[in-house]
């Protein structure tokens, strides 16, 4: 069920259901590590770059497979930047996909992801197809046990954080669409081409 982004981003279906969302610890850091920074890059780059990026998105996922490869190389490796991701749920099917990325390890994030947009078209595009069972299988093959996942994909208190999170992200910068990327305070939407990442990157 794909639903306008506003309505979506009210979160109503799910906070319909009650329940609490996962609170800050003290400090502002999330008390749910499931919660915390997914990140690549040096923490002391002179620049941060986030991305806020559905995982239903094909716009995200072209970037992904065909433009992040260079960004990691010429950008991350060398210590220019240090990239950020913000979930950015687009749609229920895209929302349960963030939560179960969410609950592997954050050292195995970056790879789940990679798996994600390299088979888009088969889990989230084919027709008919059933979203869970195929998501289900790229989880396994990346260790994930069938137990973790399943309540992975049921935590309606972690999806509700999620959305509180994207709900944030719109506030503050103004977020419509994805891709989005932030550079320091510069927004730029769109999947841009490396060319125009690696000159926004440069810009102090």
């Amino acid at each position: 069920m794909f639903l306008d982004r506003r309505t979506f981003l009210t979160g109503s279906a799910l906070l319909a259901t009650g329940g609490a969302i996962p609170a800050l610890a003290q400090g502002g850091a999330p008390a749910d590590p499931r919660l915390g920074e997914r990140a690549i890059g040096r923490a002391d780059a002179p620049m941060q770059v986030l991305e806020f990026f559905s995982l239903t998105c094909s716009h995200c996922g072209d970037f992904h497979r065909n433009t992040l490869p260079r960004v990691k190389s010429e950008l991350v490796d060398t210590g220019r930047i240090r990239l950020i991701w913000r979930d950015f749920p687009l749609d229920q099917v895209s929302l349960r996909v963030h939560a179960v990325a969410r609950a592997f390890p954050a050292e195995a994030y970056e790879a789940f992801l990679a798996a994600l947009f390299a088979t888009q078209d088969r889990w989230a595009y084919a027709r008919g197809v059933d979203h869970k069972a195929e998501v289900a299988r790229i989880a396994a093959m990346a260790g994930m046990p069938g137990s973790v996942f399943e309540a992975a994909w049921a935590d309606d208190a972690l999806a509700r954080a999620i959305i509180e999170q994207a709900r944030q992200g719109e506030q503050r910068y103004g977020i419509r669409a994805t891709p989005t990327f932030v550079f320091g305070d510069r927004v730029v939407g769109g999947n841009i081409p490396f060319d125009r990442f690696a000159q926004e990157a440069a810009r102090t």
